[in-house]
């Protein structure tokens, strides 16, 4: 007899089956997610340069266009340029990102640090007082302001005052810069200062306007330029600052390296991306020194580019990067790493279910056949005719509690082979009874 209709399939089993498949999908992207990126940090630490120069005022600008992106810059003023190659390097500051000069720094000394390209120009100005000179032979025996150490204006300086023989006495070479130095320079008690900036640096502004102040006009800007790699001749037009007032009066010729944006290797790529996209909006605007798109781009090789600023100057920004808000890119950027394995076990693991499945649906009845097995084992002793009505009624439970098995249509063959099973015991043991 049957105790229960059959089943076209039976649900139980099958989702022992998918659990168990799943359980082994959840594995594997456990073990994916090890080795994917973490997340990025919602913070970056930069290290920028005086409070009144370039490099902090184009800062503020960047701490600005990350917090769109709910990104915290934390800004660290510094002495310039070296400094901040220094903090860079200095595994007990947090400092991860800086600006540096270009020429101001030594690669070779910092393998562990990557460059994200060049941002803008940064011209050398130098405002004097005094009759005209057109080179830094000039200054010779002047009062001269070059900027604090560490600063990459003072190497600079340093750099062209020492080819022109100008930099051992009587010539002067004092520590001061920003906007101390040109109150000095403007009060007399200097005779020029070097100031390395953006032509929108407020510094420059205040000594172009100044009276009795010149600005100096390199005659030998290229010569500089082909004995300083980093260096670049560049024209400042006349009257661009100012039409009406026609500032600068004439054509002025200077020598410029460039800023450069400086990071860890360890930075997060999806940060270095964050920041490169913020350079192409703060300083891919046309300028006084240079044309839209200029920048930024990689022109400085002193530090190798970044795996990052090399796929973003190849193809641009990251495919999700264009179109999706910056948190949304990166977490679906995540997810689909570890998606992937996931999609190459999908396969396998869809030939797991059937197996599995057929394995629970045939255990449940297989696990009966060892009870017949001692039911047959005992026929092969001599055993008495109690004994032997006794092993029929076994018979009739084993059959009865197999009948009451929830088995699918699929496979009732199972079912009516052990009940044939059965009847063949139970034929052995009546024929012993007669």
């Amino acid at each position: 007899m049957i105790g229960k209709p059959l089943r076209r399939i039976s649900t139980h089993d099958l989702w022992i089956a998918v659990a168990l498949a799943v359980a082994v999908a959840v594995l594997a992207l456990v073990v994916a997610f090890h080795f994917v990126e973490p997340a990025p940090p919602d913070r970056v630490v930069m290290a920028t340069g005086t409070a009144d120069g370039g490099y902090h005022m184009f800062a503020q600008r960047y701490k600005e266009i990350l917090a769109r992106d709910g990104v915290t810059v934390d800004l660290r003023i510094s002495a310039g340029s070296q400094e901040n190659v220094s903090r860079l390097l200095d595994e007990s500051s947090d400092v991860e990102v800086g600006f540096f000069q270009g020429g101001s720094a030594f690669a070779a000394n910092a393998p562990s640090l990557r460059s994200l390209g060049s941002i803008y120009y940064e011209p050398l100005w130098v405002f004097y007082r005094g009759p005209e000179i057109h080179d830094f032979g000039g200054l010779k025996g002047k009062r001269l302001a070059i900027g604090p150490e560490e600063s990459g204006a003072r190497a600079l300086a340093l750099q062209l005052l020492a080819v022109n023989a100008t930099v051992m006495p009587p010539t002067s070479l004092l520590p001061e810069s920003g906007l101390k130095a040109n109150e000095m320079l403007l009060q007399g008690e200097l005779d020029a200062v070097f100031i390395v900036g953006p032509p929108e640096s407020p510094l420059v502004e205040q000594l172009l306007s100044a009276k009795g102040i010149r600005l100096l006009s390199l005659e030998r800007a290229e010569a500089y330029a082909r004995r300083f790699p980093y260096l670049t001749r560049l024209i400042l037009p006349r009257g661009v600052f100012d039409f009406v007032s026609n500032k600068p009066a004439q054509d002025v010729t200077l020598v410029s390296p460039t800023a450069n944006l400086l990071a860890r290797d360890t930075l997060h790529p999806a940060l270095a991306f964050l920041l490169m996209r913020a350079a192409r909006e703060i300083h891919g605007t046309p300028g006084l020194l240079n044309r839209l798109g200029d920048f930024p781009a990689p022109l400085n090789s002193e530090f190798p580019l970044s795996s990052e600023a090399e796929r973003y100057y190849r193809s641009g920004p990251p495919f999700l990067q264009r179109y999706l808000p910056y948190w949304v890119a990166v977490m679906v950027d995540r997810l689909w790493i570890i998606l992937l394995p996931a999609l190459a076990l999908l396969v396998p693991i869809t030939r797991i279910i059937p197996p599995l499945y057929r394995w629970r649906v045939r255990s449940r009845i297989y696990r009966w056949y060892a009870k017949l097995e001692d039911v047959e084992f005992e026929l092969e002793t001599d055993v008495s005719p109690e004994r032997l009505r006794e092993l029929l009624e076994r018979l009739d439970q084993i059959e009865s509690s197999v009948n009451h098995i929830n088995t699918p249509l699929a496979y009732s063959d199972q079912i009516y082979s052990f009940r044939h099973a059965v009847n063949l015991i139970r034929n052995r043991v009546q024929a012993r009874l007669m």
